[in-house]
């Protein structure tokens, strides 16, 4: 420390710029986290609209990474959700519209179309019963598979 402080000011300026254009790229590669998680730590997310979302607090991620953290996000320790669903019906409603604009109908974007819903009731017991018990101890393995040293114990 010492050492940069007798440092000449012109040194110093010098020395300011090369650690800002090494840390720069590095700063603006992860924007998008950082403006995800300047969104989660705010309080009261369900007072902010949209345009305050998209403009204001994270113009670098698109309207489908919204969707998504929007969507997912909860509160346990204080028991709070995400945005008001109004945002949220904005949001699906642009993604739609993006994906009326696009040639390829069948694009990874179309996956918020998919929404989790975790109060359909499936018990373990329903997911046994379900499943049917299969015999393998009569299947010859492939001739191919026996020739290989490897697979020596499929002979026993």
């Amino acid at each position: 420390m010492e050492a940069l402080c007798s440092l000449h000011p012109s040194s110093l300026n010098h020395l300011q710029s090369s650690l800002f254009q090494l840390a720069g790229s590095s700063w603006d590669e992860l924007m998008h986290i950082r403006q995800a998680v300047g969104f989660l730590v705010i309080h009261q997310k369900s007072r902010i609209t949209y345009d305050d979302i998209k403009n204001d607090l994270c113009p670098a991620l698109s309207v489908q990474q919204l969707y998504k953290i929007c969507t997912l996000y909860w509160d346990d320790n204080y028991n709070t959700r995400s945005v008001s669903q109004d945002v949220i019906s904005a949001m699906r409603k642009l993604m739609t519209e993006e994906n009326a604009n696009e040639e390829d109908s069948n694009s990874a974007g179309n996956t918020f179309l998919l929404d989790e819903d975790s109060s359909v009731p499936f018990s373990v017991d329903d997911l046994s019963a379900s499943q049917e018990e299969r015999d393998f101890a009569g299947v010859k393995p492939s001739p191919e598979l026996l020739e290989n040293p490897d697979f020596q114990f499929l002979k026993d």
